[in-house]
């Protein structure tokens, strides 16, 4: 990675990645037994929470072997299928550390990051994410006594969905009403999801992309329960978190030649993705109020598309003014709003973010929301149902894993600097 102070002014930094401990080995302590095996906990291992985390240990990973997980240079290669010695593996999602037992906290209000990606080898249905969420530092093991592995084993996630699929959570093992998911044979759900800001910079595939705040109305990682956790479908809106986000997705926005192959942003080569932080003030401590993206592909600069829809400005960026109106164009709750827009993300920044960096298919709704029309019942004439030009019958996690095994994202150059400095124009 590289940190950037002016043009052509930037320190190289060594760091390093880690694997969430979700797509890690568990078993039982000094010995082999699994405590988890497929989608299920071992009852005698695993009786409750606190007993299954004294019990059981996870275990270290076999980086490309197992997790199809590699770097050349800047560059870090995430391969979707993987056929390991033991298991056949399906994506992953890793942490940037600053050290051996910690993460590299991001402080990026008044800055630019930027990224070099590759998503040609992403078909639709699958997304290579590139986002930051306000992880504890060290995983979350000086808070819970019970989590003896930290950030060195990947612990302590959460996003903006509250997901119940984490098997950890707050040094506990999420075995209370646990669920073995009918339609993915490694994952299930607990009782409890993990819950926080989510700053979605890049969602992609060869197809589609998205940029995508999230705000909740509580700080940092946080163990939801119950309504908190808004699951669908009657409390989505009574979590914590606004599950939305406020979403800027070209082709949504009403521009159909802007990303793709042989498009003006082209997905079958790679190109850099720049997104600034504006704040009203133009100072670090000043008040969040605009997200800016633009690319940079073959040596030329290319600004972000504008929204093409009558009775809404030509907005190429996301503000507070753009997410209230684009959300009463397209008749969706506005929740961002609710929970605090854009100031409430800048609150999250000044404590600084974990960068995360995952590839995933989806076992819930295809990754239509991404790259199809969605939802699926609603006139794809109406402004903010088409998000891609993928059909709604693609992205099933069975036919992509099957026709699309070496799919793969590649994610490189990573600069931080202040704005204009990352970037030659």
């Amino acid at each position: 990675m590289q940190k950037c102070t002016g043009m052509g002014n930037c320190m190289t930094q060594q760091g390093e990645v880690v694997l969430d401990s979700n797509w890690r080995w568990t078993h039982g302590n000094g010995g082999t037994t699994n405590c988890y095996t497929g989608n299920e906990w071992d009852k005698t291992l695993c009786p409750d929470p606190t007993t299954c985390a004294t019990n059981c240990a996870i275990d270290g990973a076999d980086y490309s072997g197992t997790y199809g997980i590699t770097t050349t240079g800047t560059e870090l290669t995430l391969k979707f299928v993987t056929h390991g010695p033991y298991s056949v593996n399906i994506g992953s999602r890793v942490y940037y550390m600053q050290d051996e037992t910690n993460y590299e906290m991001f402080m990026m209000k008044n800055k630019e990051f930027t990224f070099d990606v590759d998503v040609s080898n992403l078909p639709c249905g699958l997304n290579g994410a590139l986002y930051f969420v306000p992880m504890d530092k060290d995983g979350g093991m000086s808070k819970h006594p019970g989590n003896k592995a930290g950030a060195k084993y990947g612990t302590g996630y959460c996003d903006a969905q509250c997901p119940h699929d984490i098997k950890w959570i707050n040094g506990e093992a999420n075995v209370l009403d646990w669920k073995p998911s009918d339609n993915d044979k490694n994952a299930g759900t607990g009782r409890y999801g993990t819950c926080c800001v989510e700053l979605d910079v890049w969602e992609s595939n060869s197809m589609a992309t998205a940029y995508t705040p999230h705000v909740c109305s509580v700080q940092g990682q946080y163990r939801c329960d119950g309504v908190q956790c808004g699951d669908m479908p009657n409390n989505r809106y009574n979590g914590v978190c606004d599950k939305d986000g406020c979403d800027y997705n070209s082709f949504r926005q009403g521009n159909k030649t802007f990303f793709g192959k042989g498009m003006s942003v082209d997905t079958s080569s790679k190109f850099t993705v720049v997104t600034q932080f504006i704040t009203a003030d133009g100072t670090d401590s000043g008040p969040l109020s605009e997200i800016r993206r633009l690319y940079v592909q073959n040596g030329k600069v290319i600004p972000n598309s504008f929204t093409s829809f009558d009775g809404i400005k030509a907005y190429n960026s996301i503000s507070d003014q753009y997410c209230n109106d684009q959300k009463k164009l397209f008749g969706d709750m506005n929740d961002f709003e609710k929970k605090g827009g854009l100031r409430a993300l800048g609150q999250a920044l000044d404590r600084g973010m974990v960068l995360v960096l995952s590839l995933w298919d989806d076992h819930d709704v295809h990754m239509l929301w991404l790259d199809s029309d969605y939802p699926t019942d609603k006139p794809v004439t109406q402004p903010g149902i088409a998000r891609g030009a993928c059909s709604t019958d693609s992205g099933k996690p069975e036919e992509v894993e099957s026709q699309h095994p070496d799919s793969s994202v590649k994610y490189g150059n990573i600069k931080i600097g202040t704005i204009g400095s990352t970037y030659a124009h």
